[in-house]
């Protein structure tokens, strides 16, 4: 096992998933289904979502950058689009509605804090993360 270079201790081990065997979670939102890759207590999430032909993300806040990759389809909000390849990283403070193209939308989205939704409504804005 290897040491760690700040600390005379263990190096914590790497975690991988079998992310295509992983079961799709439903959330809160219709239409929208997510593969939690990492969370914690903090709110910072690593989420592979995937959005039907029309779902939306209902007006919400950024508490955070939050940072989103396009797998396949087409992600939308009022400022642009990103298509497959594409990347949008949006500041803290920026508050939007988005939502997937007529083909539907596979994403990555990185979270460093929770998200305010207008709604009440909760994803991943619980102290402990893990709600979806």
């Amino acid at each position: 096992m290897r040491t760690r270079l700040t600390a005379n201790e263990p190096s914590p081990r790497s975690v991988f998933l079998d992310v295509p065997n992983m079961p799709w979670e439903e959330t809160k939102f219709a239409g929208i289904r997510c593969k939690t890759l990492y969370s914690d207590p903090s709110g910072m999430a690593t989420l592979l979502m995937e959005l039907e032909p029309g779902a939306q993300v209902p007006l919400h806040e950024h508490t955070a950058i939050e940072q989103t990759y396009v797998l396949a389809g087409h992600f939308i909000d009022e400022e642009g689009e990103c298509l497959p390849g594409q990347f949008v990283w949006r500041p803290e403070g920026n508050t939007h509605i988005a939502w997937a193209g007529k083909d539907g939308a596979t994403i990555l989205g990185i979270f460093l804090r929770p998200n305010i939704f207008a709604d009440g409504r909760k994803f991943f804005t619980e102290t402990d993360g893990t709600e979806a």
